[in-house]
């Protein structure tokens, strides 16, 4: 079947075309990213800012003509933090549903989104593979932990720590300065320790990170000329090395972080938090390294889309 899944968040906006099979496998047809900051400003104002959802709107319009050039058996977008905390949010799905009834939006609560990026980010794993693992999913409002063996999940957190909340409450300066990071991770670690259980840490013993952030860590490392999913996936990333790579990049302004190489420029306002997170994250779970995936939440998405029966899904394509 073939199918395509949206992913509005609250930094980008994404797309997935793939022919899935009923047994799991999945072939990518389409791929495409656009850094829409649909977050932008919802952490201190508490709404969706309009020119955000316009952006976010064009981009579906975009999206619109690559899924009906594919042709799509099943479309489905999902909805993740920055709706879920908006008080305009349930407004802005409306307003989604009206512009492209096909997508099928929809909001997902953070449990969700927490089980459809482990399924993604685990779903090449032998199944035999028991090793306690915990997936670290930065996102622009939220960061996902979800903890599991092989293909269960035992323990997963959303919390309120996100690249584009974070940029906006710490970094005022550009580059940031020390108090400024150095609150930040404060910050960060301690939404961390509060959500995540010791118990659930102490039993991890290997991480995944998905998403942008993680992505681009590992296109940085790699010294990549252009970002490639397929060249990152499975990168392993040291803690030493996100550390080097945080200091790189808070050092110069953000017009100087959009020049570098594995870095697509519209993620330059938010990767020094990003990378802060991700150090934060492997601190608190004791962790000197994770592996890096291209497999995230879209792909959860698909593989689940397949097996879902919704007798009021509206047709993938116009007419």
């Amino acid at each position: 079947m073939r199918v395509a899944v949206v992913d509005i968040g609250t930094n980008s906006t994404r797309l997935l075309v793939a022919d899935v099979g009923s047994e799991g496998t999945l072939v990518e047809l389409e791929r495409r990213t656009k850094v829409t900051r649909l977050g932008h400003g919802v952490d201190r104002t508490g709404l969706l800012d309009a020119a955000a959802m316009d952006r976010v709107l064009a981009t579906l319009a975009e999206y619109r003509a690559v899924i009906d050039a594919r042709g799509a058996d099943r479309t489905v977008a999902v909805m993740t933090s920055a709706v879920r905390d908006a008080a305009n949010g349930e407004a802005f799905l409306a307003r989604v549903r009206r512009h492209d009834e096909a997508l099928h939006a929809r909001v997902i609560p953070g449990e969700e989104e927490a089980r459809l990026t482990f399924r993604g980010a685990t779903s090449e794993r032998p199944p035999g593979d028991a090793t306690p693992t915990v997936v670290i999913d930065v996102g622009g409002g939220s960061t996902e932990f979800v903890v599991g063996s092989g293909r269960e999940v035992s323990f997963h957190a959303s919390t309120q720590a996100g690249v584009v909340r974070h940029t906006e409450r710490h970094l005022a300066t550009d580059p940031p300065t020390a108090a400024e990071l150095d609150a930040l991770a404060a910050d960060v670690r301690s939404i961390f320790e509060r959500a995540v259980p010791a118990t659930a840490r102490d039993a991890v013993r290997a991480a995944i990170a998905v998403a942008g952030t993680a992505t681009s860590l590992g296109a940085i490392d790699l010294d990549l000329v252009r970002h490639s999913g397929d060249t990152v996936h499975g990168h392993v990333v040291s803690l030493a090395t996100c550390r080097r790579i945080l200091e790189r990049l808070a050092c110069v302004p953000e017009a100087q972080r959009r020049t570098v190489r594995g870095l697509h420029p519209d993620r330059a306002p938010t990767i020094v938090a990003g990378v802060v997170m991700i150090i934060e994250a492997l601190e608190v779970f004791g962790l000197d390294a994770t592996a890096v995936s291209d497999h995230d939440l879209l792909r959860g998405a698909a593989l689940e889309t397949v097996h879902r029966s919704d007798p009021e899904r509206p047709p993938a394509r116009r007419t």
